[in-house]
């Protein structure tokens, strides 16, 4: 199936474009070689540094994978998404398993590496998640996170605290959606108060043992809420 000329710009976007089009809709069917970039970029209508800077493109999505001394064939149909894409798609139910792991994990780091800024830090965003307490639920919500990633920040780790953040947006709606549909805050609007000070007092005492198991305790019991939102 001949390839449509392209315009002139931005080429190498439109290049891409084209080849991905080949190879999602199957012309190009997995383990097919692709023709030769002088071919392409004859196709195509642009340079061969083009369909390379095309090709290079196709790759880092997973669809097609050089080989040396042998070209360019197709490894995938589909494009491989990238983490915060995968993560709006998943269940909040996911989310929160893979958030228990990272956050009891970094409890446990927090009450060993807090410094007295670090404690201060969580003792005020405490204050704040009291504050929210009269706010609406997503205001509450925005001020929980706050006081989680203060004990993420606490383990004095960078890549705990980078996935922390990937997951913040699919932890907010979550939560967000399951206040909504069980009515948690109706008699209690500062719920979990108790418990967040536990973490919280733990942590600054260095209790290594205490903090991570009030944190488990805490987002079991919020796990079990969203499995039956």
């Amino acid at each position: 199936m001949p390839l449509d000329a392209v315009r002139p710009s931005p080429l190498v976007e439109q290049a891409a474009d084209r080849l991905r089009a080949q190879i999602t809709g199957g012309q190009w069917p997995v383990g097919t070689k692709l023709p030769g970039e002088t071919t392409l970029a004859k196709e195509l209508g642009v340079g061969r540094s083009t369909v390379r800077e095309a090709l290079r493109a196709l790759a880092g999505a997973g669809l097609v994978r050089p080989r040396h001394g042998a070209g360019v064939f197709v490894t995938a149909t589909e494009p491989l998404e990238d983490w915060p894409t995968r993560l709006r798609r998943a269940a909040a139910t996911d989310v929160y398993e893979v958030r228990l792991g990272l956050e009891v994990h970094a409890a446990a780091l927090a009450a060993a590496r807090r410094t007295p800024e670090d404690t201060a830090a969580l003792r005020t965003a405490l204050e704040g998640r009291r504050r929210a307490a009269t706010a609406d639920d997503a205001a509450f919500v925005d001020a929980d996170i706050a006081l989680h990633a203060a004990v993420v920040a606490a383990a004095h780790n960078p890549v705990l605290a980078d996935l922390f953040t990937e997951f913040t947006p699919a932890l907010r709606r979550g939560l967000i959606e399951m206040l909504d549909l069980v009515g948690l805050r109706a008699e209690d609007p500062g719920t979990g108060d108790e418990t967040h000070e536990a973490l919280v007092e733990a942590i600054a005492r260095g209790d290594s043992e205490a903090a991570p198991a009030v944190l488990r305790t805490e987002l079991e019991q919020t796990l079990a809420l969203l499995r039956r939102s």
